[in-house]
């Protein structure tokens, strides 16, 4: 057999992320591609809301299948403040942040009792509540969902009409929502989800309450969720049911998986390798999810541990 290949340090692909995306609206400029930024934008927006549901799902495999319902909820946040002419972005924001934070926290008490199966599907039941309840609102568009006339401001300004200085901010918050992400798993609270994932039994006999600690983590992720959610209404100027629903969150998972499940810079990965593949394939047929599905498949048989664990060793390593 041969010489095992070195891991590359933690943080090596992480940075290399963070220079590749910083210098997209640059050389989409040069190439006269502006859709690029546009794209890559979404991608981002996304790959926060995968960020989060790794926190969860790779480091507490937590198995939530409603995970969009907070990103329709803090993206819902700020259309219906838009519609009531509220646009400054550092009063909406927040709401959307904790609007997300709230039903993570009432639903993750209950989802939490449960485990297994139960536990998928009490949180794709909560998930689909949310949908059909955001489809209800037939003040703020129903069914047809939300237009928003323009970007959030920040006190008067509007630096996200610009859609280059709206990518930079799209990317900061990335940056510090991995950052963040990064110093949680690493920490003492950290350990002891990834201990909960690998028994339960054992971190409740050396006194730590698994629940509470599930919880904390539960919300911390809608909430980050929530944060995608407020972005992702900006970037489209339109909010609708669909972000919530279960396919979304299906979505979501995908992505974590495709770039590798407790590896944080893996669930960027996985969101920019699922949609920069579903608009190439998109562009061939409109049924792309049938070429998509056996490539996931051969990465799950053959990259085991998915996009990050095959350039580069786990956020949550040494």
């Amino acid at each position: 057999m041969g010489a095992a290949v070195p891991s590359r340090p933690a943080w090596q692909v992480p940075v290399v992320l963070l220079v590749l995306l910083a210098a997209v609206p640059a050389v989409a400029n040069a190439a006269d591609m502006g859709f690029a930024t546009s794209l890559v934008t979404r991608i981002m927006i996304y790959a926060i809301a995968a960020l989060s549901l790794d926190l969860i799902l790779g480091y507490g495999a937590m198995v939530s299948f409603g995970h969009a319902a907070f990103v329709g909820i803090g993206a819902y946040a700020v259309g219906i403040a838009s519609a009531h002419d509220l646009w400054d972005a550092t009063l909406t924001f927040p709401i959307a942040v904790l609007a997300a934070g709230l039903f993570a926290l009432a639903t993750g008490a209950i989802s939490l009792r449960t485990r297994g199966v139960y536990f998928i599907m009490i949180t794709l039941a909560f998930g689909q509540m949310a949908y059909f309840t955001a489809s209800s609102l037939s003040e703020y568009g129903g069914d047809d969902g939300l237009t928003m006339w323009g970007r959030s401001e920040i006190l008067g300004t509007t630096p996200f009409e610009d859609d280059t200085a709206f990518y930079y901010v799209v990317l900061g918050c990335l940056a510090g929502c991995f950052l963040f992400a990064r110093a949680m798993v690493g920490s003492r609270f950290g350990r002891v989800i990834a201990g909960v994932r690998e028994s339960r039994l054992r971190m409740q006999a050396v006194g730590f309450n698994p629940y509470a600690y599930q919880l904390v983590a539960y919300v911390v992720a809608g909430m980050m969720a929530g944060l995608a959610g407020a972005l992702l209404a900006n970037h489209a100027e339109f909010v609708s049911p669909s972000y919530m629903s279960w396919q979304r969150s299906g979505d979501l998972i995908i992505m974590v998986v495709l770039g590798g499940m407790g590896t944080l810079h893996g669930a960027v990965l996985g969101a920019i390798a699922y949609l920069a593949l579903e608009e190439m394939l998109s562009h061939v047929t409109e049924h792309w999810r049938v070429i998509f599905g056996p490539m996931l498949i051969l990465v799950v048989l053959f990259a085991r541990g998915g996009l990050g664990r095959l350039i580069g060793r786990s956020d949550g390593d040494g």
